[in-house]
């Protein structure tokens, strides 16, 4: 392959009156695949994955608004909800006239991609889910704070920000409990923090992740999409993430029983550690869709 990171694109388009940033690489009339970003992230987190798989798919990663270097309008100015962030990316699509592609998900990408291929499963040619979520059983022992912060956000808002938004666990998010920490570039989590501890930040994540008691209400909705049309499915898990289990890996094979599921030596954003295996996988599972008469 002689594709390079040169032929990366990087562009912006207005939607629903935001900017939405966005990284596109590969030929236009090549099928897509959308790369949805977890948190803290932003479409940055699939540059590595852009340049491997390029010279024969059309890659396609926004920025959600509120991340990256797409709009970020304080609370009082946008409704922070998952709802809120799948019409956008919905629109986001139609604007760049997608009929049908591939998801990717990873993490929040997770409720942001079955919203949308629940709304819309006719357009879903197959999903890849990285530790994104969709049974309770995936969810670890972090998670107990955060479903206090649920119940009962005024008196455990403080010990959420520390749970999810602090430095400590930025850092841990990637390193997790992987034997190699060594393979970690300290500039993803640094980053990441410096991100968060922008103005207005703090608050924008505040309120989107207290909405994420709504993904756990839509699993069941989640899992009965899945069964009920059986979109073609590639699993790729970090097994050493700390805060989604590999339960939640397995527990897809209940409602896809013919997806492909993975266990990587990596952590919650597998391609940290295992870009190149998450790369070949995903090929694969592209070129096994080639058939499907899209």
């Amino acid at each position: 392959m002689n594709w390079t990171r040169a032929n990366i694109r990087y562009k912006t388009v207005t939607v629903d009156g935001l900017d939405i940033f966005y990284r596109e690489a590969g030929p236009r009339d090549a099928p897509v695949l959308l790369l949805l970003h977890g948190f803290p992230s932003s479409s940055r987190m699939y540059e590595t994955l852009l340049a491997p798989l390029a010279d024969r798919y059309r890659l396609i990663a926004p920025d959600y608004p509120g991340f990256g270097l797409s709009t970020s309008l304080p609370p009082t100015e946008f409704v922070y909800t998952f709802d809120r962030l799948a019409q956008v990316m919905t629109a986001f699509v139609n604007r760049l006239e997608l009929d049908r592609f591939a998801l990717f998900v990873q993490d929040y990408g997770g409720p942001v991609g079955f919203r949308m291929a629940q709304a819309q499963p006719e357009r879903i040619r197959g999903i890849v889910v990285q530790n994104a979520v969709a049974h309770e059983e995936g969810l670890g022992p972090l998670w107990d704070t955060r479903k206090a912060f649920w119940a009962d956000r005024p008196r455990h808002e403080a010990a959420l920000r520390a749970n999810l938004l602090s430095f400590d666990a930025t850092r841990l998010r990637h390193v997790g409990r992987t034997p190699h920490p060594e393979r970690y570039d300290p500039d993803a989590w640094h980053d990441e923090f410096a991100f968060l501890s922008s103005p207005g930040q703090i608050d924008i994540q505040t309120e989107l992740f207290y909405d994420y008691r709504t993904n756990v209400e839509n699993y069941p909705r989640w899992q009965q999409y899945m069964r009920e049309h059986r979109p073609p499915m590639l699993v790729v898990w970090g097994k050493h993430d700390p805060s989604f289990m590999v339960e939640g890996a397995h527990a897809y094979l209940r409602d896809v029983p013919e997806a492909q599921v993975h266990l990587l030596e990596a952590g919650h954003f597998a391609l940290d550690e295992a870009c190149d295996e998450v790369a070949s996988l995903t090929r694969g599972f592209m070129a096994s869709l080639e058939g499907d008469g899209a």
